[in-house]
């Protein structure tokens, strides 16, 4: 008979609900009724330690917290921002927001201990003042014209910026093939922190929104407001949501900084109306600025730049061609899946890591701070195969 694993339940209970998985789910993992499941949650009986290390890794804790004689003081979910009414917050999103902030809270650790210098623009401003004057802070410390692109990805020119500057910027849209994150569930969030802020950015969207969700998480740090945001982008397609009562002033806020930031005034108001005479050349500029018809429609309504009427013709035929893209990017996806080989692995593990991160674990690691394991545990990839990772950083 296999040896028994003697759990404290209350903790065992705890790691399962802390990870929002259903007992059904839990006990299909390891192949138990739920009623076994049940019976191990209140101390009736025990699992084995192989299906109690099979449950440690399901909830992604490690197997000796199970022994624990009481549950541990964990990370304090981030502050909800989000819309009201919003989802409960899922497996892949819980999971998420805990491996960042378990990044966050060793760098800021670390950096902390060997007296290095705080950020300064964290925190430099608060909800009381002109978003118009944050924005630009924003664009000058970060040293970015918003009309003048080096690139034709924006959203790259910006994370290389702030991770220039020492914020940590981590995009995905997954933890595995099989759990997945939801755009419309969570778009992104900010970790304000003096020493190591933390950006991450849900990838399962077009770059349009995602640079949008990118400065309005910047305005979270400028302000020092840690949280999750959803709704972001998308939101802005009605201008009502800039006095909806379904979201929060600090989130109202942020999206007026990144309007700003991303489509000055001084370019929007000086557009002829001839700029706005079809979907297609509001498309055209808005690509100019790396943002969507929708985030530039709003702003130039909100500016009187065109009238509400003229906005609605606009959106109308705005969503008419966004409904064309998506089946075009549909059926990309698909072409891409039916390649041989898929997508890089350690650039998508980079990309999720944040490569400001990927480095300094890497150097921290090769400088002997860091054992092997931990520096896997980290990055996500066995250490074995760091010179891979690192490969994709200089690509």
């Amino acid at each position: 008979m296999a040896d028994k694993a003697y759990i404290t339940p209350k903790v065992f209970k705890w790691a399962r609900e802390s990870a929002n998985i259903a007992t059904e789910i839990a006990a299909s993992k390891v192949r138990v009724p739920v009623k076994k499941l049940e019976e191990w949650e209140n101390g009736v009986d025990f699992p084995t330690i192989s299906q109690a290390q099979k449950l440690a890794k399901a909830y992604r804790r490690p197997f000796a917290l199970f022994f624990l004689p009481d549950i541990p003081t964990d990370f304090q979910l981030l502050q909800d921002f989000r819309k009201k009414g919003s989802k409960e917050l899922s497996t892949a999103s819980l999971f998420m927001i805990r491996e960042i902030q378990q990044k966050q809270a060793w760098i800021s650790e670390m950096y902390e201990e060997n007296k290095e210098s705080k950020i300064p623009f964290i925190g430099r401003f608060n909800i009381k003042d002109n978003p118009v004057i944050v924005a630009n802070d924003i664009l000058n410390t970060l040293n970015i014209n918003p009309l003048n692109y080096l690139s034709n990805n924006p959203i790259i020119e910006w994370i290389d910026k702030a991770e220039s500057k020492g914020i940590f910027v981590s995009r995905t849209s997954f933890i595995h093939s099989r759990l997945k994150l939801d755009a419309a569930e969570i778009q992104g969030f900010a970790i304000s922190d003096y020493f190591a802020p933390f950006i991450f950015i849900n990838t399962d969207d077009w770059n349009a929104p995602q640079l949008f969700t990118f400065v309005h998480e910047l305005a979270h740090l400028w302000i020092a407001k840690s949280g999750i945001s959803n709704e972001i982008e998308p939101a802005i397609k009605d201008p009502s949501y800039y006095i909806s009562i379904d979201y929060n002033p600090i989130e109202l806020f942020c999206n007026e900084v990144a309007a700003n930031a991303l489509m000055p005034e001084e370019f929007i108001s000086k557009l002829d109306m001839n700029s706005f005479d079809n979907a297609k050349d509001v498309f055209n500029n808005a690509k100019l600025l790396g943002v969507s018809s929708f985030a530039f429609l709003v702003r130039a309504l909100k500016l009187s730049v065109i009238s509400p009427k003229k906005y609605m013709q606009l959106k109308y035929l705005a969503e008419l061609e966004y409904h064309e893209f998506l089946t075009r990017e549909a059926a990309k996806s698909i072409r891409l899946k039916e390649k041989p080989g898929g997508p890089n692995y350690y650039l998508l593990q980079l990309n999720r890591n944040s490569r400001l991160f990927t480095q300094t674990v890497l150097d921290a690691f090769r400088g002997g701070v860091i054992e092997p394991s931990m520096a896997s545990n980290l990055l996500n990839v066995p250490a074995n195969k760091f010179p891979k990772l690192e490969a994709q950083m200089y690509r």
